[in-house]
């Protein structure tokens, strides 16, 4: 059972958990620090333990000096309490292990000798040996009833691959117990999207074709392909983003009211959503999908390569950094409605927003030439900072200017808010829910599986094609003809960052 810290937050349960990938760029950049968060919180329950699994060579004090190092480096000195850095510490075993060798696991097997809590399974790996890990601790005897396994994204590279991962975890753990990541559903955003919509009846009864004209999501990264080109050109940015978290948002955005907030209830909702999104007819691909590849350009005033000029490029490489769409989902509540999705790398910031355009009102009776403005914006900001705001007209003062309308927000931005509320990183809000055993956050197999199936649509059409992307230089917000996509309904991506 969980328990409560002082301030009266419901902790974790008691939990073995064991990260295997320890070592690896996730643990050290979210995992760890996210976890220390949790100790520093108190959320920690004071008898978990947890267990790192690497390859490379350490033992408990070499790599708790690891750990160390990574916190000191990235979480801010004022949060860094030395106190609780040292329980947090004290909480850390190592093990050196080969992955895919079943020898090595009666290790985690003696290392969880006489525990009675539930052990937790971090798969921060590849996810081609996800069956392996699962089969070696289940033969191994380090499995129980109550053993929890946790998986990152990408499942696989299209639906059959996902469905061969999924069937050998699901061959070792039942669907209540396999937690399937993705970060922006711990967002602190994402969580008020949901109490936006259903707590709030302005929003409620505002929510479908009658009133909403069209939604945007964007999730433009500044970044290029960093060292991961061996995946990300096999990838591309469609699998890579489109996928998973702009399809979730669209969920998101798009479900009905669940029955309650159990996870089954909501991911069923979730669920209905990916059935009925669009499928692209062949004349819908030239007119309503782009996809684009970054030439070399400017950032921040610093010069980077072009995708092919990236270390290790295949030069003549047709994979997409950038994806935008227009789509649709077919049901009662949006119908007419478009969905415009925009995501690409080397963008001139890191975004990632929402924009829901309501209409506009029926009758108008305000000056023509601000026609243009009378519509309502509700955007909805998941990074870098995160915040609500939403864009009304007023009358604009002063005694010269008569009944001419000005737009502001109503703005909630978190960080000023709630000035003395650190906004957690997703992977807490994550992790902790995990360790209490609640779902609702994570991804089921058919939520997965379905959006892999218009996506693989969606490739196997460009694949007929056989046209290369468009180009755009790094610093823009992608080829020209993305915005003549959204141009030709007569509107524009907003653009008030």
């Amino acid at each position: 059972m969980s328990q409560h810290n002082r301030a009266g937050q419901a902790t974790g349960a008691e939990i073995d958990l064991a990260l295997f990938g320890a070592l690896g760029d996730l643990a050290q950049r979210k995992l760890f620090p996210s976890l220390f968060h949790l100790e520093r919180e108190g959320l920690l329950d004071p008898a978990t333990r947890l267990l790192g699994l690497a390859r490379q060579e350490h033992d408990r004090d070499s790599f708790r000096a690891v750990v160390e190092k990574t916190l000191k480096a990235r979480v801010k000195p004022e949060e860094l309490d030395r106190k609780a850095l040292e329980r947090f510490l004290a909480r850390i075993d190592f093990l050196q292990l080969d992955f895919t060798r079943p020898e090595g696991y009666t290790a985690i097997h003696e290392w969880r000798q006489g525990a009675e809590r539930p052990m937790v399974v971090y798969l921060s790996v590849a996810a081609r040996i996800y069956g392996d890990i699962c089969r070696h601790l289940e033969s191994t005897g380090c499995l129980d009833d109550e053993s929890r396994v946790v998986v990152e994204k990408p499942i696989g590279y299209d639906l059959a691959s996902s469905a061969e991962i999924n069937d050998a975890i699901g061959a070792v753990f039942p669907e209540s117990r396999i937690y399937r990541i993705d970060h922006y559903l711990g967002k602190e955003t994402v969580q008020n999207l949901i109490a936006l919509r259903f707590a709030n009846p302005l929003f409620g009864t505002q929510w479908n074709q009658n009133h909403i004209s069209h939604v945007e999501i964007t999730v433009a990264e500044q970044v290029g392909i960093e060292g991961r080109w061996g995946y990300f050109d096999d990838a591309g940015q469609l699998r890579d983003m489109v996928q998973n978290h702009l399809l979730q948002l669209v969920c998101l955005i798009a479900m009905d009211p669940p029955a309650n907030l159990d996870a089954d209830a909501i991911r069923d909702e979730k669920v209905k959503v990916l059935k009925a999104l669009k499928p692209f007819t062949d004349d819908m691909l030239g007119r309503d999908v782009v996809r684009g590849q970054y030439t070399a350009g400017t950032i921040d005033g610093k010069s980077v390569p072009g995708y092919l000029e990236e270390e290790g490029a295949n030069t003549e490489s047709h994979t997409e950094s950038f994806v935008a769409m227009k789509t649709g989902v077919a049901n009662w509540r949006w119908a007419g409605v478009p969905f415009y999705l925009r995501t690409g790398k080397r963008m001139p910031e890191k975004l990632s927003q929402i924009v829901i355009h309501f209409r506009q009102q029926p009758h108008y009776i305000f000056d023509p030439d601000q026609r243009d403005l009378a519509a309502n914006k509700l955007v909805i900001r998941l990074q870098p900072e995160e915040g609500i705001a939403l864009e009304v007209l007023t009358k604009d003062s002063g005694l010269d200017k008569g009944m001419r309308l000005r737009r502001g927000p109503l703005h909630l931005d978190f960080n000023s808010a709630f000035p003395k509320t650190r906004i957690p990183d997703a992977y807490e809000r994550l992790l902790l829910e995990v360790m209490k055993g609640q779902q609702y956050l994570f991804v089921r197999r058919d939520e997965v599986e379905y959006a892999w199936r218009w996506c693989d649509s969606l490739n196997a059409a460009w694949e007929d094609r056989g046209e290369p992307p468009r180009r755009y230089p790094a610093g823009s917000w992608g080829p020209v003809a993305s915005i003549a996509m959204i141009t030709q309904d007569g509107r524009s991506w907003y653009e008030d960052y």
